[in-house]
């Protein structure tokens, strides 16, 4: 197993790549979606406002290379891009007029991954994406977390017209909201995706990493979700068998789903032992939807260190990185916390590795 380091677009600098070299990291994954400046939750978001404008460039191969060889100048690897902007696929999730020239671009993203040698693209085929988290004091020593509350967050207006994932992609768009959409729709929708796209993921061989439903709700805003339980990520893997369809595996999400088919435990060894993941985001919570906060890696309801002796004895050895972390008090609150999770992943490869037996 090796350890990695997520960055958002704004912290993809030499400094940055430093410091995950420091920590003891060996990969990278880059977020090339523009989000918001500050690399913290925007304040409009717990208002259901827009995070931001969604931008329709194609990722070029010379982009993507430059990426490549500056993180690769820190002693570092490239091992995923995470999240395609919305701008690039806003009718493939709305199904709207420029589907198949949104379907096109994909392609054209995955085949430029393919020759740079980037292995695998993470995705997460939502509407709405994450939306009404809220902060608080509630990680040990009143560290800053995030967290789902209900009664934290804003009233569940639909999504506006030309937006997708909190970002807008048309400013002129008309008055009014996305029409909602049901279960069987938001399926047809993503069956059509990926019987499309895997076949070209698996030319340019790039695996195609899908992330569960965050916050693990089965409707949000009034479209419907796909993996909202652990048993519905092999939905996922069904719709287009391929070693290139995969999972971004969270398991903060899915601990904090609610299921009386699957827990997390299960989850992490069913689809281990398939060979289905492709790279692991490591957090920890307290509680579960629609009620549940983040909290330091080594406190939380799921016991993290069973989690990589699954991984391990399945024989993964993908990337893990440090999802969210709670933000530590002192000058440096994002690094300190990013600090702490990736020593304690660390120390609990280092410890698999030589104690437990596969």
């Amino acid at each position: 197993m090796k350890l990695g380091l997520g960055l958002y677009r704004h912290l993809l600098k030499p400094e940055h790549y430093r410091f995950a070299r420091q920590a003891g990291a060996t990969h990278i994954v880059a977020h090339l979606v523009n989000y918001y400046s500050a690399g913290t939750l925007p304040a409009e978001q717990a208002g259901g406002g827009s995070w931001g404008i969604a931008n329709p460039h194609l990722w070029t191969v010379d982009e993507l290379a430059a990426l490549k060889a500056d993180i690769e100048a820190e002693g570092l690897k490239l091992e995923a891009i995470e999240n395609f902007d919305p701008g690039q696929w806003y009718d493939i999730l709305l199904d709207g007029p420029r589907r198949e020239e949104q379907i096109e671009g994909i392609k054209t993203i995955l085949r430029h991954m393919g020759t740079v040698g980037i292995p695998v693209m993470g995705y997460s085929f939502s509407l709405v994406n994450v939306w009404g988290w809220s902060k608080g004091p509630w990680a040990r020593g009143g560290a800053v977390a995030t967290g789902w509350i209900r009664e934290l967050a804003p009233p569940e207006t639909p999504i506006p017209n030309g937006q997708v994932w909190n970002m807008t992609y048309d400013p002129d768009a008309p008055p009014g909201f996305v029409s909602p959409v049901s279960p069987e729709e938001i399926r047809r929708r993503f069956a059509n995706f990926m019987r499309e796209v895997v076949p070209v993921a698996e030319q340019a061989g790039v695996r195609l990493a899908a992330h569960p439903a965050d916050p693990p709700l089965p409707v949000l805003r009034d479209t419907a979700r796909l993996a909202y339980r652990p048993e519905l990520y092999q939905e996922i893997l069904d719709v287009a068998p391929s070693h290139y369809n995969a999972l971004e595996y969270c398991v903060g999400t899915l601990s904090e789903m609610v299921s009386d088919v699957m827990d997390v435990y299960e989850s992490t060894d069913t689809y281990s032992r398939q060979g289905k993941i492709a790279y692991v985001h490591l957090r920890n919570v307290h509680g579960k939807v629609p009620h549940y906060h983040e909290v330091f890696i080594d406190e939380g309801d799921t016991d993290m260190l069973r989690i990589l002796e699954i991984l391990y004895r399945n024989g993964f050895d993908g990337v893990i990185i440090p999802d969210h972390v709670p933000e530590m008090t002192c000058d440096a609150p994002w690094h300190a916390g990013m600090a702490h999770a990736l020593g304690w992943i660390k120390a609990s490869i280092q410890a698999l590795e030589r104690y437990c037996v596969r």
